[in-house]
């Protein structure tokens, strides 16, 4: 038996969910919707009673997989590591293939965001860079070479 139908989205929890949306649209995502939700449904799903969270839908302008980005308004986001490096345990990174890999880096480095190393080739197929976003979430940018 299948459960998995499709890939939806990838949720994020960020603490400025204006930056995190200016970040993400900088790099092509466009806003598909915008909501707040509290209530029954978000404390049974979450597991966290009398939370409230603003969200952010985004996705690629060609369609696919969205990115849920949220910031709670109660109780306050607990603070993650924004020094997190690719080894540690959890989730790492988010990827987008980008049709500009260099032209991309820059876009983000203008809003004060930088590579966490450099870029790199992989056998002359891909180019890689990660670049650290808001609250330190590190989102890999690809581009198909050769």
């Amino acid at each position: 038996m299948t459960h998995v139908q499709r890939f939806d989205h990838v949720g994020v929890t960020v603490s400025d969910l204006e930056a995190a949306t200016a970040f993400f649209t900088v790099l092509g995502l466009e806003v598909e919707g915008r909501t707040t939700v509290e209530g029954e449904f978000v404390d049974t799903v979450c597991g966290i009673p009398g939370s409230r969270c603003e969200i952010v839908m985004l996705r690629p302008r060609r369609g696919g997989t969205g990115l849920e980005v949220a910031r709670f308004v109660r109780p306050e986001h607990a603070p993650g590591n924004p020094a997190a490096m690719a080894n540690e345990v959890g989730l790492r990174n988010v990827c987008f293939e980008v049709d500009d890999l260099r032209a991309a880096v820059d876009a983000v480095a203008e809003g004060g965001y930088g590579l966490v190393g450099g870029i790199g080739e992989y056998e002359g197929t891909w180019r890689m860079a990660y670049v650290r976003g808001p609250d330190g979430i590190i989102v890999s940018l690809s581009q198909r070479v050769g």
